[in-house]
């Protein structure tokens, strides 16, 4: 059994929702997380779980790892994400 230190929801950012889907991924736990780029794992999701993530969800993502609260790093996040992945169109801006 997942000690509550090593369960997705006790990084920052990471609710339900989103340990929910990074589990569809074969996120499992908080180690599983932290040893992965953020930025891959939000591409993998929009591919493979929910194309329509929103840059939040990118934040929360990036400020799990970092231990950054989403909505201080929402602008800077989707910047560097569309220089990864240029070809990505957003669906909304939260």
């Amino acid at each position: 059994m997942t000690g509550l230190s090593e369960k997705l929801e006790s990084l920052p950012n990471i609710g339900k929702v989103i340990a929910s889907k990074l589990r569809l991924i074969g996120i499992e736990n908080r180690q599983a997380f932290l040893a992965r780029d953020p930025y891959e794992i939000y591409a993998q999701l929009l591919a493979k779980v929910d194309p329509n993530l929103c840059r939040c969800a990118l934040a929360s993502l990036v400020g799990a790892k970092q231990g950054i609260k989403w909505h201080l790093i929402t602008k800077e996040t989707a910047a560097e994400f569309q220089k990864r992945y240029p070809n990505h169109e957003w669906t909304d801006a939260c």
